[in-house]
């Protein structure tokens, strides 16, 4: 019994010393601090310069699996304004992560939608989950429906 108490005092001086152990650090810094099989939606800061993906996010948001929306708080806000303004319309909250192990390559994870228990959703990838919202060019509006007297009149 002395043995158990003094390796339960010593697990206490080591979290005291060192921190408590994180289960799974590299998948956490990976997902913005949470878990793979929490996430629902990811946008890299790659994907975060090619385009607005805040359509996206909303529509995951609506589906209310996941409403945790976690930011690379090193990014500028200007490119982050957008996913809070979303996030902020669909009532999910939103963590604006800033720890230095937060990177800001291109590789790198900018929005990360999480759920508080495990979903296992899959693709989470924002280009590959909503592919029709990838493709700017299916995003231009058609040209707008001519009227009657238009076409009679400017028809050649």
């Amino acid at each position: 019994m002395a043995n158990e108490e003094k390796s339960a005092v010593d697990q206490r001086l080591q979290n005291a010393v060192y921190g408590t152990p994180k289960i799974n650090p590299d998948e956490q810094r990976r997902y913005l601090g949470t878990f793979r099989e929490r996430v629902c939606l990811t946008i890299s800061v790659a994907q975060l310069g090619e385009r607005d993906w805040s359509d996206a996010l909303r529509l995951e948001l609506k589906k209310g699996i996941g409403k945790l929306v976690f930011l690379n708080g090193n990014l500028d806000d200007e490119q982050l304004r957008p996913y809070m303004r979303a996030a902020v319309q669909e009532h999910a909250s939103f963590t604006l992560k800033t720890d230095p192990e937060f990177s800001t390559a291109p590789e790198k994870l900018a929005v990360v939608v999480a759920a508080k228990t495990a979903v296992y959703q899959s693709p989470v990838d924002v280009a590959k989950r909503y592919p029709n919202l990838s493709n700017p060019v299916s995003q231009v509006k058609s040209p707008a429906k001519q009227g009657f007297w238009q076409r009679l009149f400017h028809s050649r």
